[in-house]
């Protein structure tokens, strides 16, 4: 991101934000500083940002924006990033089928702040339509804990007719029941591959056993050249206008990989890996304009 482009991003996405709200650091430039940290690669740390800022005038130091960084509200930044999303939506509408990956990615802290409250790490869950450039069902979550425990307000964001694609470290038989209430969204999920499996007379098995037995279309792929063994549970449907066969599946799943490259791309260029703040609050609110600068490119 190139420093004059930076001028027509704060016009266009910014410009609503309070100026006068603070005497020594108003909302709009508190988010200025944080969007021009996440999208300006020649920039590695705040202080670098506020030398350039003092030198044309403006005064901000560190320790002000630190402390604004731990009390500051961050629903501020949220409503900006849903306020940003709902502008690419109608930007790029679809009317066909909506893939909607999903998965988390963990970022480790190293300050010794934070380890004295046992926060080792930060888990960030999303979703993304790599198609129309959105990311959504944004679930941060500080410590230890299995994707299976979390994942539920991801997966709700699933678009209408949109199929949420989702690794087997989210399968749950609780969870496949909640999925198959849900009408026009759809979802292909990995399973363990020791998950008891019973045919039955229509083609359908019944997945895991007991009362967590569910009744679901099936999918089994095996790859010739590892010898591993991929299954699939999946609603779309197998006949119909809406039909997609096994081979189809397996595209569909194969697609997944869209969210690891969407952590690589925020890890790499927009300094997700990079959290300089020493406590929870800023932490969200990094997280957050590291989302907003993602939509705005």
């Amino acid at each position: 991101m190139t420093v004059s482009s930076f001028p027509k991003i704060v016009k266009q996405h910014l410009g609503d934000l309070p100026q006068n709200d603070y005497p020594a650091l108003d909302t709009f430039t508190f988010v200025s500083c944080w969007l021009s940290f996440s999208l300006d690669q020649s920039l590695h740390t705040m202080r670098e940002l506020f030398f350039r800022l003092n030198v044309r005038g403006i005064p901000i130091d560190i320790s002000t924006f630190s402390k604004a960084s731990k009390a500051r509200d961050v629903p501020v930044f949220i409503n900006l990033f849903e306020k940003i999303k709902k502008k690419v939506k109608r930007r790029n509408p679809s009317d066909k089928l909506i893939l909607f990956p999903l998965d988390s990615t963990i970022v480790s802290l190293t300050s010794k702040l934070l380890w004295q409250h046992k926060y080792h790490q930060v888990k960030l869950f999303a979703g993304t339509d790599n198609e129309r450039g959105i990311i959504d069902g944004v679930q941060i979550h500080f410590g230890q804990g299995h994707d299976s425990q979390y994942g539920d307000e991801t997966i709700a964001a699933t678009p209408e007719n949109g199929v949420t694609v989702i690794d087997r470290g989210f399968s749950s038989s609780d969870r496949v029941k909640e999925l198959l209430k849900r009408e026009n969204q759809y979802f292909v999920l990995r399973i363990k591959n020791n998950a008891t499996l019973e045919m039955q007379e229509d083609g359908t098995y019944r997945v895991w056993s007991g009362q967590r037995s569910v009744r679901v279309r099936l999918v089994t792929f095996c790859d010739l050249e590892s010898g591993r063994e991929f299954r699939f549970v999946t609603n779309l449907p197998e006949t119909g206008e809406l039909a997609y066969t096994n081979e189809e599946i397996g595209e569909i799943y194969r697609r997944r990989w869209q969210i690891e490259l969407l952590w690589k791309f925020l890890k790499m260029h927009l300094k997700l890996d990079r959290l300089i703040t020493k406590n929870t609050n800023g932490i969200r609110i990094q997280i957050y304009a590291t989302l907003i600068a993602y939509l705005i490119l």
